[in-house]
């Protein structure tokens, strides 16, 4: 019933009030201060401002992905979309109000959320209602909350908080994933050990750091061609066309600097490694959708080691994006090979150049 956490509160304030449970060892909220704070600019001293400089971006930073978290789950929910701008723009807005009025930093936290949205909460209108309504609790009503015990307020935010919990995920994430299980296993620990700032924090930050550490391992496929079609798949998977002097490699990642010497060790390694020697190599660039810097100078290095060992150099189905960046540079010019539309396209050419020989498989 959605209007149970309100009897629960009205009934539990009675009791303890009849009762005199605060007497028999009970915590109970107790005063708690009536009228509303004033308004006016904040006092700006700058050592204090150093000071909180780096725990109000700290702050910041959790409170937006915390309440876009539980935006986007609620919204799940009723098979709804939000739009995290518009989120930070409220909150944004929300946080200069409470500084004027000298409040704490505004979040859309789990508990109030969760609270609202079982209560029936479905548009603004709700959280309006509510900011009205605890305008009149704070003028009027606060006397009223003295003997409202503590634990009343603690089993209202877990009840509502439990329609959110699901372990489930545990067990979908490890069959799946075990990076992904890894975050959110981090995540659930320190919410629950430490606290809801902590557990996202932790969350996040485990994010990127395994992000990075797949993106600085991409996967490089060697592919060929499917018989009777235009279509390049991996050797390892699919029965395909190759030619033992050509090595077609399928780069699965964006270059960058964390992976752009990996890449490079990948490449060299492939071409030493080759039973015949390699005369051409083929980088399918499909899935690469950005070169930065670093990577340049990977393929520019790529290049002159290849020329030196007398393998040419292809490329194959490179962005638009990317093949405007690569323009820019001298690398198109110094390129021993040409860069085609497909892959298709590439392998044929490259078989043109070679004489025949009996070991195609």
């Amino acid at each position: 019933m959605r209007v149970g956490p309100v009897f629960a509160i009205v009934g539990t304030i009675l009791i303890s009030w009849g009762f005199d449970l605060q007497m028999q060892g009970v915590a109970v909220v107790g005063q708690v201060p009536t009228g509303l704070p004033p308004l006016g600019l904040p006092n700006i001293d700058t050592t204090l401002v150093a000071a909180l400089i780096g725990p109000a971006a700290l702050i910041t930073i959790i409170g937006y992905v915390e309440s876009v978290s539980v935006a986007q789950t609620l919204a799940a929910k009723r098979r709804q979309k939000i739009d995290p701008n518009q989120e930070l723009t409220a909150l944004g807005a929300a946080n200069i109000a409470s500084g004027l009025s000298g409040g704490y930093a505004v979040t859309g936290g789990f508990a109030r959320s969760v609270v609202n949205f079982d209560a029936g909460a479905r548009t603004p209108a709700a959280g309006a209602l509510t900011a009205i309504g605890l305008t009149v609790a704070a003028i009027y009503l606060t006397p009223l909350l003295y003997f409202l015990p503590t634990a009343t307020l603690s089993a209202t935010i877990i009840v509502a908080v439990l329609s959110l919990v699901d372990l489930s995920i545990l067990k979908r994430a490890w069959t799946y994933s075990h990076a992904d299980f890894a975050a959110v296993l981090v995540t659930i620990l320190l919410t629950l050990l430490v606290g809801v700032e902590t557990g996202v924090g932790a969350g996040v930050a485990t994010s990127i750091v395994l992000f990075l550490w797949k993106a600085s391992r991409p996967h490089v496929a060697e592919v060929g061609q499917v018989p009777g079609s235009e279509h390049c798949r991996n050797i390892d998977r699919h029965d395909v066309l190759t030619d033992p002097r050509v090595v077609t490699l399928r780069i699965d990642e964006s270059l960058y600097f964390a992976n752009a010497r990996r890449m490079e060790d990948l490449i060299l390694d492939r071409v030493h490694a080759g039973e015949r020697r390699i005369s051409h190599v083929i980088l399918m660039c499909s899935a690469v959708n950005e070169v930065d810097l670093s990577a340049l100078e990977s393929l520019e290095a790529i290049n002159h080691q290849l020329h030196d060992l007398g393998v040419t150099l292809h490329l194959s189905e490179v962005k638009g994006p990317v093949m405007d960046r690569l323009k820019r540079s001298a690398f198109l010019e110094e390129l021993t090979g040409e860069v085609f539309l497909s892959q298709n396209a590439a392998f044929h050419h490259v078989l043109g150049l070679l004489p025949p020989v009996d070991e195609i498989k």
